[in-house]
């Protein structure tokens, strides 16, 4: 069996492990005291440990351009390994905007709604803007969040138009936005892909753009602004 499938199996085989005997806990402790902090940390932590036997470290660049207060990383999404890698490399509490599908399972409903992560139907407009209306709360609560504006994994690893959802939450929520080119992720486990290669993925963060110098008519402008800076990112030698 090759090397990559072995760790890859390794780091699934953690994981559940890891669910069943320490996230159960957890997230029961989580129901009972109605907070999430510990359950964050928890699963950042084992989230971390599979990436490693996985044999993927997460590197960070521009760490300095991150503003201390809540913000939205707008960050390309090439990869299946993506959200695993910016809830390593991202110094702070966050949370994501996720596809419905992901909430079907109980336990992982439940674990994914104490963390504050918000379900997005992308077939239905109203739930899209509803969905955005409720990840604005979290922000105004204090929770930043990262957020693939592609909509979607690239096919080919490429960069593909950003979507204006992400920049309507930014305006509405009057938050910055922090630019994230994500290199590597590709390479470790593209879409439709079931074992991970062994390597890097690099976050690379550019300045903050300010969100409340743009109206809801200049979204498109903020939208150009952000891709324009992920663009740059990805371009530039590792």
């Amino acid at each position: 069996m090759p090397r990559a499938m072995i760790r890859t199996i390794a780091a699934v085989a953690f994981l559940g492990f890891y669910v069943v005997i320490v996230g159960l806990p957890v997230i029961a402790y989580s129901l009972i005291t109605n907070t999430s902090d510990f359950l964050y940390r928890a699963g950042k932590w084992g989230i971390a440990m599979s990436m490693h036997l996985a044999g993927v470290r997460v590197r960070t660049e521009g760490l300095e351009n991150i503003p201390p207060g809540v913000c939205i990383f707008a960050a390309n999404h090439a990869g299946s390994l993506d959200a695993p890698a910016t809830l390593i490399g991202i110094p702070r509490r966050i949370s994501f905007l996720a596809k419905k599908e992901v909430f079907k399972v109980p336990i992982v409903k439940t674990a994914l709604r104490l963390a504050k992560v918000v379900p997005v139907d992308r077939s239905d407009r109203d739930a899209a803007i509803a969905s955005i209306a409720e990840a604005i709360k979290y922000l105004n609560a204090g929770i930043s969040f990262v957020v693939f504006p592609e909509g979607t994994r690239s096919a080919d690893g490429q960069l593909m138009p950003f979507k204006k959802g992400t920049f309507v939450m930014a305006i509405q929520g009057r938050v910055p936005v922090v630019p994230v080119s994500m290199l590597g992720s590709w390479e470790r486990m593209p879409r439709g892909r079931l074992k991970i290669a062994r390597g890097e993925i690099l976050l690379r963060f550019a300045p903050a753009v300010d969100s409340t110098v743009y109206t809801m008519e200049r979204r498109k402008d903020l939208l150009e602004r952000v891709q324009a800076a992920v663009v740059e990112g990805l371009d530039s030698p590792r």
